[in-house]
């Protein structure tokens, strides 16, 4: 990657900021379980993340969305425990913040979501931009959250990376016309996920960024 080349992040939030997948995919699996009489394993539901909270209800079958929505925020609330940042993020984002790069975030979360987690808190004060679900029609892997973010930050593609987690991140960002990192602080490796870049640590993060 050109030193330089890029002036604008983009962060999806959880998977790649917030720790959270323990807790989003084990309350999944109780919540379909108790709902649905359906049996997830933990990969089936990990497919689930990072998919807006209301179209994963639907997706499984469930005849009441909006219940099954309460009850699987009920179940992660009970499991927020598990829930934490990735090590180093905080400093990698101060890091990036001193460098001078705006940065903001696009996520599948809603509003209350997003406003309520502790663990998030500290970095939003790095933030120039927050696009959560309630903020666009369409979601990921749709690219229009990030094309929002390019416009309220009046940003261009080209000055512009995203650092996501999963596919849906990778498919917005490559709708948009951005370059994307794949943060795989799990080492699953790129998981057929064609990203530009991939970086184990934060460590390796700043590495290609800086």
């Amino acid at each position: 990657m050109e030193k330089g080349r890029f002036k604008n992040i983009i962060f999806d939030i959880d998977g790649t900021l917030i720790d959270s997948e323990r807790t989003g995919v084990e309350s999944l699996m109780v919540t379909a379980k108790e709902i649905l009489n359906l049996e997830m394993t933990y990969a089936d539901a990990y497919r689930s993340f990072g998919i807006p909270s209301e179209k994963v209800g639907p997706m499984l079958g469930a005849e009441d969305p909006a219940q099954f929505r309460k009850v699987w925020e009920q179940h992660f609330i009970e499991l927020s425990h598990y829930i934490m940042a990735f090590p180093g993020v905080e400093q990698m984002i101060q890091t990036l913040h001193r460098e001078g790069f705006r940065m903001g975030c696009v996520t599948s979360r809603n509003r209350f979501e997003f406003d309520h987690d502790i663990h998030l808190k500290p970095l939003l004060k790095y933030f120039d931009v927050e696009i959560c679900a309630e903020d666009t029609l369409k979601h990921k892997p749709d690219p229009e959250p990030a094309l929002e973010f390019l416009r309220r930050l009046n940003a261009t593609p080209e000055d512009t990376v995203f650092i996501g987690d999963t596919r849906h991140d990778w498919q917005c960002a490559n709708g948009a016309g951005l370059k994307f990192i794949l943060a795989d602080w799990r080492e699953r490796g790129f998981q057929n996920i064609p990203a530009d870049f991939r970086a184990c640590n934060a460590s390796q993060m700043l590495d290609i960024l800086l």
